[in-house]
């Protein structure tokens, strides 16, 4: 086996791991809003596009039985780049919204089988101690493309409006050429960066070999526990970012709208810096810290601390609908707080899926796992444009305060080896 240090490929991995997902679950908020969509329409719409990491657990063990993680990253990350090139060719057709639609469901379903099989490349490749430090930093260049996302995909949109005088399917056309082509050279990197694992299969599966694979695979995930505990192991997966799937898609347009329909009505530029760049730098941070405490002291040490920072920091949202700050550092210095918070958070929910992952088909396993946790995002994220539209932003985020303690509750029932993460 060819092995390479984790530093040369995990940043770039999950940087492409997390740069398709924001692409389509934030990015494509902002254009869409841009393109003149409602909140209703922009939330319920876009929260479909969160299906296929969903149901990917249905196809995850065609990544365990076919080919080699290695091969069906490569392969991803080629469709990608087509999928981000068929974005940007339809921008400005007549079917512009059916055609961008079509090609963001192909990146969703991409990017989710890339993440299938970076996921359980990382866990292949690295041992506990290392996948405890390093979830840390996979995380912080899962964030990092957040950031590249928010932090310079909107902005450029922005100035590149006031260049092409207010061409805004045009200019966001612009924008998914280039993505296009960033992704073709992420392609050629990791070809020649990422480790050649022997953990190839034998490709002369029949479809009855698969479909045994799949039901082991699917048996063995609910086996692991009891039954008791294991109800408390899926309510811990969909609900702990239940407040936090609320907020996703109403923090852009909540930024981004006019005063005039309750937003603090930032341009691109400004929320490119203020959420796009200091925010998530908070984020980034809390995601490295949470990395390292968990990694020295382990994730049961931690894990209400964890709990606290993913949830109590959302007031600020609630103190930014009702101040209706104007001077831009206030309101980044808000969401660096909230961002920090969450990046810690975020932290136990990893390391809890890698924890409950362990053992025979951990691949298919932890995208289960996902999957569930992206349920608990998709379905709370579809209905929030029609309550936010119902009864404002200043009620809708002080709703969002008390649905934190959902996350209190199913945190509360669940159980993790004091030992798992520490360094032996």
């Amino acid at each position: 086996m060819k092995t390479r240090n984790p530093w040369a490929w995990v940043p770039t991995l999950y940087f492409a791991e997390g740069l398709p997902n924001v692409i389509v679950m934030t990015v494509a908020v902002a254009m869409y809003m841009q393109l003149g969509m409602t909140d209703t329409e922009i939330a319920f719409y876009t929260g479909w596009l969160g299906l296929p990491w969903v149901i990917k657990p249905f196809w995850s063990p065609f990544v365990d039985l076919y080919k080699t993680k290695r091969w069906w990253v490569l392969t991803m990350q080629m469709l990608l780049a087509s999928s981000l090139g068929g974005v940007a060719f339809t921008l400005n057709a007549s079917f512009w919204f059916q055609g961008t639609m079509f090609f963001f469901f192909l990146m969703a379903f991409s990017s989710a089988t890339h993440d299938i099989a970076a996921d359980g490349f990382y866990m292949l490749e690295l041992d506990s101690h290392d996948q405890a430090w390093f979830v840390g930093i996979r995380n912080t260049f899962y964030r990092i493309a957040v950031i590249f996302g928010q932090g310079i995909l909107v902005p450029a949109a922005g100035m590149l409006q006031l260049m092409f005088r207010n061409q805004k399917a045009y200019t966001w056309s612009l924008v998914f050429y280039g993505l296009a082509g960033l992704f073709l050279a992420i392609w050629l990197y990791h070809g020649m960066m990422m480790p050649k694992p022997d953990d190839r299969k034998n490709d002369a599966k029949t479809a009855g070999e698969v479909m045994r694979g799949v039901w082991e695979m699917l048996i063995t995930f609910f086996q692991k526990l009891p039954a008791k505990r294991m109800v408390f192991v899926l309510l811990f997966l969909l609900f702990y970012r239940f407040p936090e799937a609320m907020l996703t898609k109403m923090t852009t347009t909540f930024l981004m709208r006019s005063n005039s329909e309750g937003g603090l009505g930032l341009s691109p530029q400004e929320y490119g810096l203020a959420y796009g760049t200091i925010g998530l730098i908070g984020l980034l941070l809390g995601g490295i810290v949470g990395g390292m405490l968990a990694s020295r002291d382990g994730l049961k040490h931690w894990l209400w601390p964890f709990v606290c920072a993913i949830t109590l920091p959302d007031i600020v949202y609630v103190y930014m609908s009702y101040a209706m700050p104007s001077n831009l550092w206030i309101i980044s210095s808000c969401l660096f707080v909230e961002q920090f918070g969450y990046g810690l958070g975020f932290t136990a929910l990893t390391l809890y899926m890698l924890y409950f992952s362990q053992g025979e088909f951990k691949t298919s396993h932890y995208a289960i796992c996902t999957g569930l946790s992206y349920l608990g995002l998709m379905l709370p994220g579809m209905v929030s444009g029609w309550l936010k539209d119902a009864v404002g932003y200043r009620t809708f985020f002080i709703v969002v305060m008390f649905l934190c303690a959902i996350t209190f509750l199913v945190t509360a029932f669940i159980k993790i080896d004091p030992e798992f993460g520490k360094k032996k």
